[in-house]
């Protein structure tokens, strides 16, 4: 919903039915996200949501690790997914973000983030998650997101 997308204009969820991401919801209507993905969510067995992708060859850098801004981008989707419940019917985007590289990923890995509202407000909702591989952490990161008006 990055760019002020509402959830009913914007992301479009769709289950994974089968193979690797079965029962992961997939969100489209994101040109950019689809083209960096493709990123996925559940709800976990404690109520809150999980995101997950696979680090792909085209996630790399030339050091055969995983480029530090495709874990941003990843990360921007996931602080959406964690607040969706405080941005239903709002338009909204990134008003800031702060990240902590703490881990690399290698090619082929499994890369999930967790996270928490750690308050809703009127008109910001503040994020924080941390980005794993392999249980070990990658990233942890804080953020605001900005509700926003509709542009006419």
């Amino acid at each position: 919903m990055d760019g002020g997308e509402t959830a009913s204009e914007g992301w479009k969820p769709r289950t994974i039915e089968d193979g690797e991401w079965a029962g992961w919801t997939l969100f489209t209507g994101d040109p950019f996200e689809e083209h960096a993905g493709p990123f996925y969510f559940r709800i976990d067995t404690d109520g809150r949501p999980v995101c997950a992708m696979r680090a792909e060859k085209q996630h790399m850098n030339g050091g055969g690790f995983m480029h530090g801004g495709a874990i941003m981008t990843f990360a921007d989707y996931c602080l959406f997914v964690i607040a969706r419940d405080d941005l239903q019917d709002s338009h909204s985007v990134t008003a800031q973000f702060n990240g902590d590289f703490v881990g690399a990923v290698p090619p082929g890995s499994l890369v999930e983030c967790r996270g928490e509202v750690v308050k809703a407000a009127r008109s910001m909702v503040f994020v924080r998650g941390v980005i794993t591989t392999d249980d070990q952490p990658v990233m942890s990161f804080s953020a605001i997101v900005k509700k926003t008006r509709p542009r006419a």
